[in-house]
């Protein structure tokens, strides 16, 4: 319940505090930054949820996912993609990793605000999409949630939160190709939650 609030008042207190963001036009780059969940592990490239955002949106987006990285991974590669493509926009969905192998939340709450404060320093706005805590009541009951360091980032560094699309997915058992991992349903359905936060944060027309 706690961290329910939390995500949902992060969320309040962008929406309230900030002016919708410019929608972005067709054919501008983002960066899709994250780790299986984001690399399509297990289906198509063509089916994984950045390349079927790609198609909603007319957006270049670029797969920067890499199946089990944690947040030090993506950080350690972030600058180079950075460079290489200059993205106006990045989706970072990153932590689950982390959590797997039980790294100290601390470190996955350094990494990720750096993370945010490198795309904003090469003039990309970041998005934050949170992943659900590994739970085995959350996976019987189908109500898996993300820990509340996801909606505390948000807040403390005025970032979108996407904090109900990843979790929706993955607690639906229909939609999941392993405990894990979405099948090519889960990423249409995945593609389908980020459009439409996208769409209400303004990036999507």
């Amino acid at each position: 319940m706690r961290t329910a609030l939390l995500v949902l008042c992060a969320v309040l207190l962008a929406a309230c505090s900030t002016e919708k963001a410019a929608p972005l036009p067709p054919g501008s780059v983002v960066l899709a930054l994250g780790d299986s969940l984001t690399a399509g592990y297990g289906v198509a490239p063509e089916q994984a949820w950045p390349a079927l955002l790609a198609g909603k949106t007319g957006w270049k987006i670029i797969n920067g996912g890499i199946s089990g990285d944690k947040s030090g991974d993506a950080l350690a590669r972030l600058p180079a993609l950075l460079d290489a493509h200059a993205p106006k926009l990045v989706l970072v969905t990153l932590g689950g990793n982390d959590m797997l192998r039980k790294r100290p939340e601390e470190e996955t709450r350094a990494n990720l605000a750096r993370i945010l404060e490198l795309a904003r320093g090469h003039d990309a706005q970041p998005v934050l999409l949170a992943t659900p805590r590994p739970s085995v009541a959350g996976v019987l009951f189908q109500s898996l949630t993300p820990p509340a360091f996801y909606a505390e980032i948000a807040e403390a560094r005025k970032v979108p939160l996407i904090g109900d699309a990843v979790p929706e997915v993955l607690s639906d058992p229909d939609l999941k190709l392993d405990p894990l991992h979405p099948n090519a349903e889960g990423h249409a359905a995945l593609a389908g939650k980020a459009f439409d936060a996208l769409r209400k944060l303004g990036y999507v027309r």
